[in-house]
């Protein structure tokens, strides 16, 4: 398929293949092989439902189907690992599209892709509330839920024991003091929510908690999580959403943190990237920041808050120890909605920089609500495949793949 007609910006980033998703742009993206066929499944923004596509080929994306779900519901979020698909369905947040007095989706559906194209459906776990936003799943026993159960303020964790698929049970929760409202508590600072998901180390999750900071989460007993240790982000930085993303590298002591902009023309205190060394697991600190994206010299905006829109980090590329995702510790691709996809060396923890990017020209139709300032490209989400093919969504284009001069899987 041709790519969207307007100038795109890159630096040691090339565009190999695209898919206009049926324009019905995706957002979440999860990767899944079967023999030689590789698939994405990517949760949506504007629809319900999901996407399947197969890029078995990644120059030449072929869009298989759109899977329906329940109207007047959120479905942005999709995990793939041992077979399986976790999709979420929640509460769709004011000003996105939510529909008062109709009814919506909630909770995790976890489905059987034996056959790829054609994901069964196994069961719906539901918290009893808002439903879910993005979970986390990497295989095994345990699916961690960034849910939100009736009586509490903002996103918690819920530990599902999924051994058997059909029957999803809780079997543990854990949330900030002050979120359980219903059983008494109050008082937690606004924007206290677990938002980008757990990302489980061995007994230890790492939580991206908003306002409430990063958390280091001793998960030895699932049913009885407790904390380690906190590291506040908000103040300086935003408080809705401070801490957006945790992503832990294997064979290092270091997490890569980072907040989501959520306002736009840069109207909030500034976002940020960063690593976090855990080594003293009880003391986490901060031992650098990444550098702000610059936009390109012949671009037609001198700042990124120029360009309209959001610009900010949002999501990173997250390997969740699946073999057919890029395991590198040396590299990280994160989002930075209007500055595009920006890649980072981050071999050395006190000094990571910049070494490619990939900005998509602007949309010129548009296919949903946002961005309402101006419509402009807002890169959403990143996957990167063991062949080292680099799949990003945005708000009102279709799926871009792209490959990095410095990636050689």
């Amino acid at each position: 398929m041709a790519f969207p007609a307007g100038q795109a910006f890159s630096k040691n980033v090339t565009a190999i293949g695209y898919t206009d998703c049926d324009k019905k742009p995706a957002f979440k993206l999860a990767l899944h092989k079967d023999g030689d066929r590789w698939f994405l499944y990517t949760g949506l923004f504007w629809h319900s439902g999901f996407h399947v596509i197969e890029v078995t080929d990644p120059e030449n994306p072929r869009f298989v189907r759109h899977v329906e779900g329940p109207p007047n519901t959120w479905t942005l979020q999709v995990q793939v690992a041992d077979g399986l698909l976790v999709t979420s369905q929640e509460k769709i947040m004011p000003g996105w599209g939510h529909v008062e007095g109709q009814p919506w989706g909630e909770g995790a559906l976890i489905w059987d892709l034996k056959d790829p194209e054609n994901p069964e459906l196994l069961s719906h776990w539901k918290t009893g509330g808002d439903g879910t936003h993005r979970n986390y799943y990497d295989g095994g026993r345990y699916m961690y839920a960034t849910g939100l159960p009736e009586g509490y303020q903002g996103n918690i964790l819920q530990i599902i024991d999924i051994e058997d698929p059909r029957n999803p049970k809780e079997v543990g929760r854990w949330w900030m003091e002050g979120q359980h409202v219903g059983g008494g508590e109050g008082g937690a600072k606004p924007g206290t929510m677990l938002h980008g998901g757990a990302y489980v180390k061995g007994d230890r999750a790492y939580l991206p908690y908003s306002a409430g900071g990063f958390v280091v989460l001793d998960i030895s007993d699932k049913t009885n999580p407790t904390m380690i240790s906190d590291l506040p982000f908000s103040p300086p930085f935003q408080a809705f959403i401070a801490v957006h993303t945790a992503v832990p590298l294997p064979s290092r002591d270091l997490v890569i943190v980072n907040s989501e902009a959520i306002k736009e023309n840069c109207e909030e205190p500034l976002g940020y990237a960063g690593i976090v060394d855990v080594s003293d697991e009880q003391n986490p600190r901060l031992a650098s920041l990444f550098p702000l994206p610059v936009p390109p010299e012949d671009a037609p905006y001198r700042t990124f808050c120029e360009r309209g829109g959001r610009f900010g980090p949002h999501n990173q590329h997250q390997p969740q120890y699946q073999d057919i995702l890029y395991q590198g510790e040396d590299l990280c691709f994160l989002t930075y909605f209007n500055a595009g996809l920006r890649i980072y060396d981050v071999s050395k923890a006190t000094q990571p920089r910049e070494v490619g990017y990939f900005l998509p020209p602007d949309p010129t139709e548009r296919l949903g609500l946002l961005p309402a300032s101006k419509l402009v490209a807002q890169t959403e989400d990143v996957i990167v495949d063991a062949r080292g093919n680099i799949f990003i969504s945005d708000k009102n284009h279709g799926i871009y793949v792209v490959r990095y001069d410095g990636l050689n899987p």
